[in-house]
């Protein structure tokens, strides 16, 4: 095609159809590289996340967030404690002991910061034993754990329930005929008979280490009962001013049963850790101190006691206060079934040397040299126990 217009030069547009050719093997392989090339940056990548208005998080949920992580922290931490408590770790005897004299400790505060009519000592301990036997009962079946053992760990439990009961009330019997500080150093003598007779017993190791921490102390206990020990007056269970004491032979008479209650006391807690050990679980040996104290002590409140009906004020306290020595006496066997005897028993002075501090704090007690060296002594012999943990060979 020519145009005179543009200076006769012929212009001409060729239009060429070209036949694709039919693909094959190595056209593919080779062609298929080319168009992926030059395809893919056209397409969405699948592993770039898209960004836009609706996926952006705002500073305003951090706050809600943060409380959370806060409330899980707490959460773990408590759930630490009590796996820390019970797994059996390198520390777990001796802080059960330890938690175990510091709940006690609680009772004596409960005890005294809520006041109710007084109610007689065996009934109190028949109340007392009755929810124990209760909850252990329940806490058996409810872990499909035997409520029975078998025959040869059966005999270190009964030993256990008569033993232990016989020193509940031998220091029932002191507390109502001596003067409470000399009943409570009798009481607090209960760990250096049961390292004596685990020594003969169980055939335990008594170190130079144990000896020294019991003894530390014991003494503590002395400087702190030791100006009431001097004196002549007391004070009952119930916290009145009581005169009726027995002097000469019938004091001595007093004291003999609380030491007899001391030893019985010390050989129950050697029991307490051949059944634990042998059955591999603790709440056997509560269960069964249990279903001999409660109608035993019903049966002494009847012969011996004049019943009095509590007020349901009265009867709630005497359930907090049961519901305290279920897991008093539950950690204490625990302690008992991973601790050696003396390094455990040790620990159960930590009571009367917080109950001190205590009361010194609220101006209950006025501070004294003698108070201030015996709780300190307590702490110190204490702190060494759990420092040092178990040893390394348990005899």
């Amino acid at each position: 095609m020519s145009s005179p217009e543009h200076g006769g030069v012929d212009r001409s547009v060729e239009l060429i159809a070209c036949e694709v050719p039919a693909p094959t093997t190595a056209g593919v392989e080779g062609s298929g590289v080319g168009v992926s090339e030059e395809i893919t940056p056209l397409l969405t990548q699948p592993g770039k996340p898209k960004i836009n208005i609706f996926t952006i998080s705002y500073p305003r949920r951090k706050p809600r967030e943060q409380v959370i992580r806060s409330q899980d922290t707490e959460g773990s931490l408590v759930l630490q404690f009590i796996s820390l408590l019970w797994s059996g770790s390198r520390y777990s005897g001796v802080l059960c002991m330890a938690v175990s004299s510091a709940i006690y400790f609680l009772m004596e505060i409960f005890s005294e910061s809520f006041s109710a009519q007084p109610i007689p000592l065996y009934e109190t301990a028949f109340v007392r034993s009755t929810i124990i036997l209760i909850l252990s009962y329940s806490w058996l079946r409810r872990s499909e754990q035997p409520i029975f053992e078998p025959r040869h760990i059966r005999k270190f439990l009964l030993f256990r329930a008569l033993l232990g009961y016989l020193s509940l009330m031998g220091f029932i019997f002191c507390i109502q005929r001596l003067p409470l500080s000399q009943a409570s150093v009798l009481s607090f003598s209960i760990p250096i008979m049961a390292s004596i007779a685990a020594r003969i017993i169980l055939r335990e190791k008594l170190r130079i280490g144990d000896i020294g921490g019991l003894t530390c102390s014991f003494f503590g206990v002395l400087f702190i009962f030791q100006q009431r020990l001097t004196s002549q007056g007391g004070l009952n269970k119930a916290g009145r001013s009581s005169t009726f004491y027995f002097q000469g032979s019938r004091h001595i008479y007093a004291v003999l049963i609380g030491i007899f209650a001391s030893i019985t006391g010390g050989i129950s807690l050697c029991c307490i850790r051949a059944a634990s050990k042998d059955s591999g679980q603790p709440m056997s040996s509560v269960l069964s101190f249990s279903l001999l104290a409660t109608p035993a002590a019903a049966i002494s409140a009847l012969l011996f006691e004049v019943f009095v009906l509590p007020s349901l004020y009265s009867l709630f306290l005497m359930v907090m206060l049961g519901l305290f020595a279920f897991f008093a006496e539950l950690l204490l066997a625990r302690a008992l079934q991973l601790e050696k005897t003396s390094k455990a028993a040790n620990l159960q002075f930590i009571e009367v040397a917080l109950l001190q501090l205590w009361r010194i704090g609220l101006r209950q007690v006025v501070p004294s040299f003698g108070h201030l060296v015996g709780c300190l002594l307590i702490l110190i012999s204490a702190g060494c126990t759990i420092y040092a943990g178990p040893d390394k060979e348990m005899g």
